[in-house]
């Protein structure tokens, strides 16, 4: 796993090893606070300050997604090389990751104003159809 850390994130620890085994088990976006709360539920000793840390340098490093649900920032394990879009519940946090047919579109746009794309995400955000039952 030493090879997947960068940089900020370089020094191998239990505690990271951690942080990245209880990201794996997340299928949707975590905040940090509800990561630290799953660590110390599973008996793991770790400061807040050290998830968010760690947290943020794998998140600098592109090891992480992150986007913002309803003013809080979540991440989760990048589980593809290439950048990705999600459909997120704003009510429950639901994230659904789509292939969606803008790729065209931005090259056009970006050609056309002479614009060079270094990365960019769509967030598309809504009720889920289980949320939307529920209403």
């Amino acid at each position: 796993m030493s090879e997947a850390v960068g940089q900020k994130s370089r020094r191998h620890t239990r505690q990271l090893d951690s942080i990245i085994d209880a990201l794996r088990d997340e299928q949707d976006f975590v905040s940090v606070a509800d990561l630290h709360k799953k660590l110390e539920d599973a008996g793991v000793k770790i400061g807040l300050a050290t998830v968010y840390r760690r947290v943020q340098a794998l998140a600098d490093e592109k090891k992480l997604d992150s986007i913002m649900i309803a003013g809080v920032q979540r991440f989760r394990l990048c589980n593809t090389a290439h950048h990705h879009h999600h459909l997120v519940c704003v009510q429950c946090g639901r994230t659904i990751e789509v292939e969606p047919p803008l790729e065209e579109w931005v090259s056009k746009v970006t050609k056309q104003y002479g614009f060079i794309v270094q990365s960019h995400s769509i967030e598309i955000y809504g009720l889920c159809k289980d949320c939307q039952d529920k209403q």
